[in-house]
């Protein structure tokens, strides 16, 4: 090719068809068009390889099993919690009901049958349509298929974000409409992969258990309990077809708030249905004429109650699984809770900590507001009542001196009894006061306000171990979380002395030992010397261990404690489980100011109940995983014939593993000893309920925190009371005022429909009867009796006494110069010992347990 220069037009090519780009305009255009094509190429061969990373695997498609919520049930089988990111109850396909996947198919892919993924006709069908939407403004349509939606499902936190992108929080995308396509194309992807990875009925399997329902439900089966409180097997025609109209968007049909257009919306579902030849016309309308209503599934007061136990559970299976398992692994948690107690234990808690409230005064409305204003507005703003309280917000309307009317959030109106307002006073209800208020029968309402004290109450089979109830605090569903019944520790003041005194029984001593109740120094070794005082700054010479257990005293089990000696006091506390390593020895133990859980000393005693055999508390039975394998099982015992046929054999003797931790005799003296605590010490207020009950009251300096710790032969229960931040509950806010009628009422309805039981007496235990204040054999100067456990050998005869001297003392004593300093007993009758006179606030107040 030559070149010829051209004068002022420059130079030209000789051969105008020379160069890549030269010749023809045609020919550049074809140039042109062969780059773009490359480039289209590989611009789609790369947007294919970006949409392929991450996709599942065909092995992974096959073996896919989606989050399961795990559920947690009672001993007796009932449902009390549910633990799940996504809710979800999974249902093979073969137990899912025809009218429900018919129903789904013809609302949301009536082709799923016939297509291989996508629904091109149904994709065209959309596109056309959304022509005329966007014209018209309305929403624009979609045509996923029921594969695409599993797709989608699989794809969730694989996905991008096609939020617009946010420059704040650099979230979102800067181009959200390539997003949204590059998701679709995506979804189409996985779609085509999982028909060639699983056949249809697998498939739809996986839609009908992962699709989002609303009210915290995936999939249909928890759909199902969330919305109906039904199996899948137990929904009708109607109920299925408001479940196939949920997918597009929940909120859309809310119940109550959307019922005609859910009620529309359902009713197009059966005629889709009916279409396609799934119902005949007469059940269409039988469901088309349906009532639609749903329920609050687990709102009930049984679940609420539940609530600190429940939360045991998850904290100890989600440290030792993991937390995946927990929410994700669809476990089955068999508990050990009663449900029937449960709701027992959060009402008698509940009652008692307000009563005590009630004894002191009322600290005022929740807010002011304006009685001419919007009442119901303003009552719909105030905080809500605590949980299971059932009370009602309520505002002041009127008030004329005593004469007090109020409007609760209901609309309903009335008077404030007259002893509410005496104790509220009026001047703290003035026209516009917000309170809660509990309506009775009669149209007056009660004043109520949430205690600032707190409390906490466990019950536990002694046997076993097993938990039957357990309530952390006032509110189960308090914002703290805290359970005070595993995580606070506090001082067990003279609830500690049944420990104490088996410590000494062990050690020779009988329950009719005479310890000398007296003042005495203790070298604290610190320069200073520990003096216990009783509560009443009294003290009443030589007294049975019996007696000094019964009345709380303190000096006496100070001086019990300085002849065992302070590690002697703490091995005893370490052995039935109430203290640690941590814990120091020292003589003020004996009095319980070592701070410990109530559940350690709920344990302890439940020792004392089942003859010294060592236990744990459990909260948790078995456990199972999606398949219903057993995970876990709390009894290893091995038992061959459990799983026998039953051919009316008798039922299989299991060996007893139970380490013996405690002497059986030991164990019982103490269990008779705390009955006389009920009898005729310091809980007699529990005297009344008619059965045989032991326990112990127990209070610390200041009255900071009020201990009762009782039981029946089968059933240990422990109650405390105090403020979180510890504080001076009131004078005579002692365990035997505040917890014991706590634990009498939980117990009222826990005895409920049972005959009384004896306590079970141990083999090597020699009942006898003596002289209550002596301690000896009765004789002519006796008053009154009562029938002794002794160890045998260690019991008084005519040759021997069992009390020859005062424990801590020096020179033998006259039995009958102790009938004014032992505290007197009314005798009965027939010579035995009853509760004495004493009135409840004088059995009280012997009880302190202070760390004086």
């Amino acid at each position: 090719m030559s070149s010829t220069y051209r004068g002022g037009r420059g130079w030209d090519d000789d051969d105008r068809g020379g160069g890549f780009f030269g010749g023809p305009w045609w020919r550049k255009a074809l140039v042109g068009l062969a780059i773009l094509a490359l480039v289209g190429v590989l611009a789609v061969a790369g947007f294919l390889v970006a949409a392929l990373q991450g996709l599942p695997s065909l092995e992974e498609l096959q073996d896919y099993e989606p989050p399961v919520t795990s559920r947690v049930y009672a001993g007796d089988g009932a449902l009390v919690a549910e633990f799940a990111r996504e809710q979800r109850v999974f249902v093979p396909i073969e137990q899912i009901p025809d009218h429900v996947k018919n129903a789904f198919v013809a609302v949301e892919d009536a082709r799923f049958f016939e297509h291989s993924g996508l629904d091109y006709a149904g994709i065209a069908r959309a596109m056309l349509s959304n022509v005329s939407n966007v014209l018209r403004g309305r929403r624009l349509e979609g045509a996923s298929t029921i594969t695409q939606q599993v797709a989608g499902n699989m794809l969730t936190g694989r996905a991008a974000d096609c939020r617009p992108y946010n420059s704040e929080t650099g979230e979102g995308a800067r181009v959200p409409l390539f997003c949204a396509v590059f998701t679709k194309f995506r979804e189409a992807l996985m779609a085509q992969r999982i028909e060639r990875a699983l056949d249809k009925e697998r498939i739809l399997e996986l839609y009908l258990n992962e699709i989002y329902l609303g009210n915290r439900a995936y999939g249909v089966a928890s759909a199902a309990l969330n919305y109906f409180n039904k199996s899948l097997n137990d929904l009708s025609i109607a109920e299925a077809g408001y479940l196939s109209i949920l997918p597009k968007g929940p909120a859309n049909y809310q119940l109550p708030r959307h019922h005609d257009r859910a009620v529309d919306r359902r009713n197009y579902a059966i005629s889709r249905m009916l279409d396609r030849g799934y119902i005949t016309e007469a059940q269409a309308a039988e469901a088309r004429a349906a009532p639609l209503e749903t329920v609050d599934r687990l709102s009930g007061d049984e679940f609420i109650a539940a609530s600190h136990f429940v939360e045991e559970v998850r904290r100890q299976v989600q440290s030792q699984y993991g937390q995946d398992a927990v929410y994700d692994g669809g476990l089955a948690i068999r508990t050990t809770i009663d449900t029937r107690l449960q709701l027992a234990a959060a009402r008698a808690l509940r009652r008692g900590l307000e009563d005590y409230d009630r004894r002191y005064a009322y600290r005022g409305p929740l807010t002011r507001g304006e009685a001419d204003g919007d009442v119901a507005a303003q009552l719909r703003a105030a905080a809500a009542p605590p949980a299971m309280s059932h009370w009602r917000r309520a505002m002041v309307t009127a008030a004329s001196g005593a004469n007090i009317t109020v409007t609760d959030d209901q609309g309903e109106t009335g008077r404030i009894v007259a002893e509410d307002v005496t104790w509220a006073r009026a001047s703290n209800l003035p026209r516009g006061a917000i309170i809660y208020a509990e309506r009775g029968q009669n149209g007056r309402y009660a004043v109520r306000q949430v205690p600032e004290i707190q409390g906490a109450l466990v019950a536990m089979d002694p046997h076993t171990g097993r938990v039957l109830a357990m309530v952390g605090g006032y509110s189960p569903t308090e914002a703290t979380g805290l359970n005070r019944v595993t995580q606070a520790q506090r001082q067990p003041g003279s609830a500690y002395k049944p420990i104490v005194y088996a410590a000494a029984l062990d050690s020779g001593a009988t329950p009719a030992t005479l310890v000398d109740d007296g003042p005495m120094a203790i070298a604290a070794g610190d320069g200073t010397n520990w003096s216990p005082e009783n509560y009443s700054r009294e003290f009443y010479g030589p007294t049975t261990l019996r007696r000094g257990l019964e009345l709380s005293r303190n000096a006496m089990t100070a001086r019990v404690a300085y002849e065992l000696g302070p590690d002697r006091v703490l091995e005893y506390g370490r052995r039935l489980g109430v203290y640690g390593d941590n814990t120091q020895a020292v003589f003020a133990l004996a009095l319980g100011s070592g701070e410990t859980t109530l559940l350690r000393m709920t344990t302890a005693y439940a020792m004392f109940v089942n003859g010294g055999r060592w236990i744990q508390p459990v909260v948790v039975d078995r456990i199972q995983d999606r398949s219903g394998r057993t995970v876990f099982r709390r009894d290893q015992r091995e038992c061959a014939e459990c799983t026998s046929e039953w051919r009316r054999q008798s039922a299989p003797a299991l060996a007893d593993t139970r380490q013996q931790v405690l002497d059986p005799v030991t164990a019982y003296q103490i269990v008779t000893m705390s009955e006389g605590v009920v009898q005729r010490g310091t809980a007699t207020t529990i005297a009344q309920l008619g059965y045989p009950l032991g326990g112990k009251t127990g209070t610390t300096n200041d009255y900071r925190d009020a201990w009762f710790i009782g039981f029946s032969p089968d059933l240990v229960v422990g109650v405390w009371a105090g403020f979180d931040r510890p504080r001076d509950m009131g004078q005579g806010e002692t365990g035997g005022r505040i917890s014991a009628p706590i634990f009498r009422e939980f117990m009222r309805e826990a005895l409920r429909d049972t005959q009384p039981t004896p306590f079970r007496i141990p083999s090597g235990v020699r009942l006898v009867r003596i002289d209550a204040i002596s301690g000896q054999l009765p004789s002519g100067e006796t008053q009154t009796t009562i029938l002794e456990a002794f160890r045998p050998g260690t019991e008084p005869t005519r040759e021997i006494s069992s009390s020859p001297f005062v424990f801590g003392g020096t020179d033998p004593i006259d039995p009958r110069v102790l009938s004014g300093l032992g505290g007197a007993l009314t005798p009965s009758e027939g010579g035995d010992v009853r509760p004495s006179t004493q009135t409840p606030a004088q059995s009280e107040d012997e009880d302190l347990g202070g760390l004086y």
